[in-house]
């Protein structure tokens, strides 16, 4: 994600590199090349300047202090504009209401029918609501059928009416049947269109005036750049929609939409998502996407992701088992399920501040970690619970089950052996790290 444009912004900060303070030269030169990387990121020119004309602004005359370097100082600046060009701060999503309505809007082939059923797993799981998917899209021949299927994925129930051809009517219909089923939340799911037309926007205007929606959130491919940016825009002067939702973040992203839109239609961007996965969908923090961007990693979501798959009774017995030494091999085959389940691997290693960048144009895939799991899998239950317990016959054996060599059990052990010691050291430190849940 932001790949291309998070090199340009690094290199544009070598400028101040072992400067002893920020001046007009030093400055001109840097905010001319953040300028450069904006605009081949899909950034219109005119917010472009006007972005690098606040950090000049802001840089220039700055004193070094507390030991900060001109270099860190001007991250922290241009971090801080990234900020609020994307919107300051999270904005907040409305499902006031019984039901709250929700009408979803975009082009075909934004991931507009997917978002929708990543958007009734988060209520549902997060929220603690049950929502009602409807299938407004009366044109699509599939679309009834997608989002039936992503229905069953998240456990919630669809309304659909196949034979009728007024997607305002089923809207209509929709909110009854929620009212009598007792759902409280109603996501309205509206035709696509590869291109802005006239009467796609008639239609989805009169589903906003017939069901008055508490939200209404307009889905954008970021891939698209700029012309996202102009769709959006076309989008808002008819349907004057609540907020944006920006998808397919884990394609090739240049950048533009997330730092343009907000900009051009005034309007926050609310939700992220990518992938296909129906839990890969997160709300938007424009801080930490400034952070992201500028390579400094996001440990707060990684964190938040990780409390959201463990289970505080669990870690506080895996607290104890480290304190004594206990750690052993079924404990680890269980936190490498919470990892798996906390989402795309590679994209949780990039949260991690410096890793992003060094993991680049390395290819990680959620089956990172078969060989040590089938490794694990071929240990009775008396050898996955006693490290220690470890014979030759034994390796011979469990080698042979998973596959692996012997040398590779031997490294893997030796690996685990290391990561105990590490753990056990970390958890008796007076500010050591902790697993997620785990208390003094």
């Amino acid at each position: 994600m932001f790949n291309s444009l998070s090199e340009k912004l690094e290199s544009a900060f070598k400028n101040l590199r072992g400067e002893a303070r920020i001046n007009d030269l030093n400055v001109a030169n840097t905010v001319k090349d953040i300028r450069r990387a904006l605009i081949d990121a899909d950034v219109n020119f005119k917010i472009a300047k006007e972005f690098t004309d606040k950090v000049k602004e802001k840089a220039v005359g700055e004193k070094v202090i507390n030991a900060i370097s001109p270099g860190q100082l001007m991250v922290k600046i241009v971090k801080d504009e990234l900020t609020e060009l994307m919107g300051g701060t999270e904005a907040q999503f409305n499902i006031t209401g019984n039901p709250a309505i929700i009408l979803i809007a975009g082009l075909q082939g934004s991931g507009k029918t997917t978002f929708t059923g990543k958007l009734a797993h988060y209520l549902k799981t997060k929220k603690g609501k049950s929502p009602l998917l409807v299938a407004a899209d009366i044109y699509r021949p599939a679309a009834i059928d997608q989002l039936t299927v992503l229905a069953e994925q998240v456990g919630v129930d669809i309304y659909s009416e196949r034979e009728n051809k007024d997607a305002v009517a089923i809207a209509q219909n929709a909110i009854k049947e929620a009212k009598a089923k007792n759902k409280n939340v109603i996501i309205i799911d509206t035709a696509g269109r590869l291109a802005i037309d006239e009467a796609m926007m008639t239609e989805v205007a009169n589903i906003k005036q017939a069901v008055n929606p508490a939200e209404i959130l307009f889905v954008v491919d970021s891939m698209t750049g700029q012309d996202a940016v102009n769709t959006a825009k076309a989008f808002n002067d008819r349907l004057d929609f609540s907020g944006v939702v920006l998808t397919k973040l884990d394609g090739d992203t240049r950048g533009g939409a997330a730092l343009s839109i907000k900009y051009t239609v005034n309007k926050p961007i609310k939700f992220v998502s990518s992938g296909e996965k129906m839990d890969t969908l997160d709300v938007f923090y424009p801080e930490r996407m400034a952070q992201r961007i500028l390579g400094m990693g996001d440990i707060t979501t990684l964190v938040e992701k990780a409390q959201a798959q463990y289970d505080e009774a669990e870690a506080k017995k895996l607290e104890k088992k480290i304190r004594k030494n206990q750690f052993d091999f079924q404990d680890f085959l269980d936190q490498l399920a919470q990892i798996k389940k906390m989402g795309n691997l590679k994209d949780l290693m990039g949260m991690i501040p410096g890793v992003g960048k060094a993991i680049k144009d390395v290819d990680i895939n959620d089956d990172a970690f078969k060989g040590i799991e089938a490794m694990i899998q071929s240990m009775t239950p008396f050898e996955r619970s006693n490290p220690d317990a470890m014979t030759p016959s034994r390796k011979e054996r469990i080698a042979k089950g998973s596959g692996k060599s012997i040398q590779e059990l031997n490294a893997f052990m030796k690996q685990f052996e290391q990561m105990k010691q590490m753990m056990k050291m970390m958890n008796n430190m007076p500010m050591g790290g902790r697993f997620p849940g785990m208390k003094r």
